[in-house]
């Protein structure tokens, strides 16, 4: 390659990655014009104040990711330099120089938010290594908050999509209840997003700077929810080697979020009890009380009243969990927030501009049930961006239970097609189409979907597992 392409080539990389600015603070000519130049082969942007009050003016003319200021200068001192760059630049870093007899200033620096500090007479390499750190740490500062910025708006209340009247109650509901201590219980059928409605009440509450700890009560077995729930001592058991903090300890401060809570064992629903009463608990084998301030989210997509009834949950557990209701509606009964959804999900996986839909393809997805509620849906749309050749959403990206729903009761075969007939497949299509109909006549309860076929609940269960229909529900 010829020089004049290299240098073209290193200019391009310049353009897509600037120089980090470092602005250098000394009294003394042959210091600053040293650490200038070195700094400037490192590949930095350098500019030099030759007091605090002329590095005043710099930065007031531009930003400066890095200042290498003395600490003994006249006028105005590098400790002055250092609270008005605390003051008014927070996000750039501050290396302090110092004489070795200064040591102890340099010190106090930093406990007054200087990043480093460098010891005169000092190596290059030291100097680099300190500098490189600076920066990135700087760097990394910004990407958290970069990350902090992006959950907030993924977690805010515009991501839960939706214009139908129904998500506009459970909308207005959140909102009154983020900021409050009170215990909530969300309720829906499986992929109506009680996890993203919980996160989004965390992140606008006032425990947002706090950990939000999600659980699922029904996918760790019974043996080890206890320990994951509230900790061990070292020793309390075989294989506790180490002593460990629980959920609720992880927690503190923030929001547990305990998806499932239908599926929690009996023993642990009165250990949860006690927690809720007392803001307190023991970690197994544990003698200490252990207080924590833990706001509770719950979530089923079970009936807890049902259950309650049937002696498989606590009654006044129940009332502990179930102060504010948040009732999350299946998307077949949000049908006009389907297009709105399909927008949401295509702008989720990096597509540009607005996804256009075939009038066809619409007709099919406004017709279709929706047994896997927003979670199904967000899969088609990944399936149709995935295998479209255009950015249409068009029918033939559809999955074959979109595109051919199972007759309906009343359909009857007038004509066997000459290629024959697929009598199996034919009374399964319409098998799954009662299931679904039923299910969606019950809200999603099978024990009810099942009384109105005049089946037992083990046969609907049955039923479903051959179809892999699972809306979720109650058990038995």
């Amino acid at each position: 390659m010829y020089k004049g392409a290299s240098l073209q080539a290193e200019g391009e990389r310049e353009l897509i990655q600037p120089k980090n600015t470092i602005l250098v603070v000394d009294d003394e000519a042959s210091m600053r014009e040293f650490l200038s130049i070195m700094l400037t082969r490192e590949g930095y942007d350098v500019e030099t104040a030759e007091d605090g009050m002329q590095a005043v003016v710099r930065l007031k003319e531009r930003n400066f990711d890095l200042v290498i200021s003395d600490i003994k200068m006249p006028r105005f001192t590098g400790f002055e330099l250092l609270d008005h760059i605390r003051d008014r630049y927070p996000e750039t870093m501050v290396i302090m120089v110092t004489a070795f007899s200064t040591t102890e200033e340099a010190v106090e620096a930093m406990k007054q938010g200087a990043y480093d500090y460098i010891i005169k007479p000092f190596k290059n390499d030291e100097i680099r290594l300190i500098v490189k750190n600076a920066l990135e740490r700087k760097s990394l500062r910004q990407e958290n908050l970069a990350l902090k910025k992006e959950l907030g708006q993924r977690y805010s209340f515009d991501s839960i999509i939706g214009k139908s009247r129904g998500m506009q109650q459970v909308y207005d509901l959140i909102q009154k209840v983020a900021d409050s201590r009170t215990n909530l219980l969300i309720t829906g059928e499986s992929g109506t997003g009680k996890e993203v409605v919980a996160r989004a009440i965390h992140h606008n509450s006032a425990r947002r700077t706090a950990a939000f700890v999600p659980i699922n009560c029904g996918a760790i077995p019974e043996n080890l929810l206890e320990s994951e729930l509230f900790g061990h001592e070292k020793g309390s058991f075989t294989g506790a080697i180490l002593q460990k903090a629980g959920l609720f300890e992880v927690a503190d401060g923030g929001t547990l979020f305990l998806d499932e809570i239908g599926e929690l064992p009996p023993m642990m629903q009165v250990k949860l009890l006690r927690v809720l009463q007392e803001r307190e608990f023991r970690r197994v084998g544990g003698t200490k009380n252990i207080s924590v301030d833990v706001r509770l989210i719950a979530a089923t997509n079970c009936d807890l009243e049902e259950a309650v009834k049937d002696g498989t949950f606590r009654e006044d557990l129940y009332y502990r969990l179930n102060v504010i209701r948040i009732a999350l509606p299946p998307l077949r009964d949000r049908r006009e927030d389907i297009p709105l959804l399909i927008e949401h999900f295509y702008q989720k996986l990096g597509q540009a501009g607005h996804p256009q839909v075939s009038e066809k393809a619409m007709r099919y997805l406004l017709d279709y049930p929706w047994p896997g509620n927003i979670r199904e849906l967000e899969n088609v749309v990944e399936r149709c961006v995935v295998l479209g050749q255009s950015h249409e959403l068009a029918e033939d990206c559809l999955p074959s239970q979109i595109l051919s729903p199972a007759p309906g009761v009343g359909a009857s075969l007038t004509t066997i097609p000459d290629s024959g007939l697929d009598l199996d497949a034919y009374l399964g299509g319409i098998e799954k189409d009662i299931l679904l109909k039923a299910l969606g006549k019950s809200g999603g309860v099978r024990k009810k979907a099942a009384e109105l076929l005049g089946i037992s609940f083990r046969s609907i269960r049955y039923r479903l597992a051959k179809f892999d229909i699972d809306p979720g529900g109650e058990d038995e």
